[in-house]
């Protein structure tokens, strides 16, 4: 058997945790993001490293965010309001985003480490980029920022 990740582990206890204080709720929720956390484990058919995890977290939140918003254009405020809840829930196992001063310093450090000087070069820079922010910031802010340095 794959070893866990460390969210991953973290999460199966705080279900377990819930699972005894009887909170049906944060129970389910927490299966719910273990089972998405173990099919991207047994798809990648490697161990996950953190960055993975939180991957697979932010995609997670933002199916809940989409939910939120076509459930609450439905009128279905009961879905919308525990789609909230699982969304809340998830932001808890998440780093904090990065801010706009940190993002462009380390924007800064890629170029220069990349000796990025043109738009051809953003592949480099967002790959020297991607472990370093991996669930802290979002990938369209990233690749704007640094296609704005680099000129393009």
């Amino acid at each position: 058997m794959r070893e866990l990740g460390q969210i991953e582990q973290q999460i199966r206890d705080d279900g377990r945790a819930a699972l005894k204080a009887g909170d049906k709720r944060r129970r389910a929720a927490l299966s719910a993001f273990v089972a998405a956390l173990k099919k991207e484990r047994i798809d990648s058919r490697k161990e996950p490293t953190e960055a993975d995890e939180l991957t697979v977290l932010k995609r997670e939140r933002k199916r809940r965010a989409e939910a939120i918003e076509l459930y609450e254009q439905a009128g279905r405020t009961d879905l919308a309001d525990q789609e909230k809840y699982e969304e809340d829930l998830l932001a808890s196992y998440m780093p904090e985003e990065l801010g706009d001063d940190a993002l462009e310093e380390l924007v800064d450090k890629g170029i220069a480490a990349t000796e990025a000087v043109t738009p051809r070069d953003m592949g480099k820079v967002m790959g020297w980029l991607k472990p370093k922010v991996a669930g802290r910031a979002d990938g369209k802010k990233l690749s704007d920022l640094v296609r704005a340095k680099l000129g393009g």
